[in-house]
């Protein structure tokens, strides 16, 4: 018999009906720390409408890892979440499940109490990965055991949960337990029941942005200790809080100017702090567009499933390397030779072959200047078998500046690029086709300019001088910047207003689980003005944030007025 607590159909329920998310209601001494001028300006402006949003596939694996080990099999629990205003993380706030991933995600959650539990090894007495998880061992294993299954359920509840447990739901819970070891004759057969209940339970699965009154600030809101708790854990690790958060929460210090500092410098001095940022880059660039991104085998040999993984592995390292590590400033990301390399990636490079991954400096003269030059970007936005001058520019401008680039018209034709004539041999040559028809010149005047500096690299990220025995000619412009190398293309990028701004833009929308509106453009503006005073330095970025009034306070959203029908008939005759 198999036997499931009652969160398995509340939770089902609460997921297919509920989770169209409506709001809510209702120290590190090594790590500079922002300038205090800059935190305070941005604790004038109003926060953000509480929210209710699902977890991420990363930040369910990465709270599972904390909670249970992160040597357990956790599986795919549910499918990507969808891009909204250029990040997944703020499509959370309106995804829903249908009845196949609720299924995948059940199935995900009994292997994983399985595994907390080793129900593989029934009558064995010890485990050493139950004996870690479970902090008692029952009086018999095939009889109930009150008193261990309250110790354990409080305990795991507290952080899966994100606060401490009611006594009522601890009752219930245990007699969840109580009833499952009783049929099953097995005590910790009746703790994985309970397990699974809890990871499918929408409490677990939705972070919910709970609202209380202000009493320092009549007429506003703010989160509640545990919902901020939850906000800044999601926000810098990707994950749900841990113990010591926790108890800042309980306590009240996160509260407290000095207690919410101290909390969040802890964060921010932990190695976790490198998962945050890798999951809000990853989720910047679009790296999971490399689940479905494939290179034609008799174009470019050398790039394998492998070399794909490890393109958006280099990244997401020269990232951390560059922003954590070495606390850089965010535009050098554009000019840096500084990367890592892993022996699928050497032979694309040119560069000679080691033992797992390295450190590596990219020299003077290898034309390798910046994430602009790695794989990850040149391949990502190439087609199958050559590359596209259209497609980066296109990526450069939506992912790193934060404009729209208008989707093609209808009824375009594609033939002088898909098919192109044998004597237009360059990439700049087919492209004129398209920038001399008023239908495409549009989109092509703002994507081709700066797409062509890149063209020196192939659809497979290799360097090339010439195309087709055509030498390319690399020159062209950003907004008035002209350059004549993917080199120059960095600089100008490096000194683009827009791209500290659009950082900010998309940090700040992650961190609050949602995208922005104009209510968020003054605390916006103010955070932009204070980045750049710290010298673009992210990690201070994401403490001006995380410490901001804006942060933790919840606005309430009007309802839209009510439209009269005669208004509505005016639009239609208009």
């Amino acid at each position: 018999m198999r036997l499931v607590s009652r969160f398995t159909s509340v939770g089902v329920l609460g997921l297919v009906a509920g989770i169209g998310l409506a709001a809510c209601s209702d120290s590190a001494p090594n790590r500079p720390a922002a300038k205090t001028s800059a935190v305070t300006a941005v604790t004038q402006y109003a926060g953000t409408p509480a929210r209710v949003r699902r977890m991420t596939p990363d930040q369910y694996t990465n709270t599972i890892s904390y909670v249970f080990g992160d040597d357990l099999s956790i599986g795919e629990p549910f499918a990507p979440l969808p891009r909204t205003d250029g990040l997944l993380a703020s499509g959370a706030s309106s995804a829903g499940m249908t009845a196949g991933e609720l299924q995948q995600l059940q199935r995900s959650a009994s292997q994983i109490a399985a595994q907390v539990v080793d129900k593989g090894n029934p009558g064995e007495r010890t485990s050493p990965r139950r004996d870690f998880l479970v902090p008692c061992k029952p009086a018999a294993l095939d009889a109930v055991d009150d008193a261990c299954a309250a110790k354990f359920i409080k305990q795991t509840g507290r952080l899966l949960y994100r606060h401490t447990l009611s006594d009522a739901t601890v009752t219930d819970l245990v007699g969840s337990a109580r009833k499952g070891a009783t049929e099953l004759k097995d005590f910790y057969a009746g703790l994985a029941t309970v397990i699974e209940g809890m990871l499918i339970d929408p409490g677990v699965l939705l972070i919910t942005d709970t609202a209380e009154s202000d009493p320092n600030h009549p007429g506003k809101k703010r989160l509640t200790a545990y919902a901020l708790a939850s906000r800044l854990s999601f926000f810098l690790w990707d994950a749900a809080p841990d113990d010591a958060l926790l108890k800042a929460a309980e306590s009240g210090a996160l509260y407290t100017k000095k207690g919410r500092a101290a909390a969040v410098d802890a964060m921010i001095a932990s190695p976790r702090l490198a998962a945050g940022v890798r999951a809000f880059f990853d989720d910047m660039f679009g790296f999971e567009e490399f689940v479905i991104t494939a290179k034609d085998p008799k174009t470019y040999p050398m790039i394998t499933g492998q070399t794909l993984v490890d393109a958006r592995e280099q990244t997401l390292r020269t990232v951390t390397d560059h922003l954590i590590t070495r606390r850089g400033d965010y535009r050098d990301l554009f000019l840096t030779r500084n990367t890592f390399i892993s022996p699928t990636l050497a032979p694309v490079y040119g560069v000679p072959s080691t033992t797992g991954w390295s450190p590596y400096e990219f020299p003077a003269d290898a034309h390798r200047a910046g994430i602009l030059s790695q794989i990850s970007f040149l391949a990502l936005h190439s087609h199958p078998a050559r590359s596209s001058a259209t497609k980066r520019g296109k990526a450069l401008r939506e992912l790193l500046l934060c404009q729209r680039v208008p989707p093609p018209p209808p009824n375009v034709d594609f033939s002088a690029v898909e098919n192109p004539d044998p004597t237009l041999r360059t990439a700049r040559e087919r492209l004129t086709r398209h920038s001399i028809n008023p239908v495409c010149a549009g989109c092509h005047k703002i994507t081709d300019p700066i797409g062509l500096a890149l063209e020196t690299f192939d659809g497979a990220g290799r360097y090339r001088e010439a195309e087709k025995g055509v030498k390319l000619d690399t020159s062209g412009s950003l907004d008035g910047k002209t350059f004549n190398s993917s080199e120059g293309l960095g600089q100008a990028l490096h000194d683009h207003p827009q791209l500290a701004s659009c950082l900010v833009k998309r940090v700040y929308s992650f961190g609050t689980g949602g995208p922005l509106s104009a209510a968020d453009t003054p605390a916006v503006e103010a955070l932009s003005t204070a980045f750049a005073q710290t010298g673009y330095k992210v990690p201070d970025l994401l403490r001006m944030i995380a410490l901001s009034d804006a942060f933790a306070e919840v606005v309430e959203i009007p309802p839209a007025p009510a439209k009269s029908a005669a208004a509505g008939q005016h639009q239609v005759a208009q």
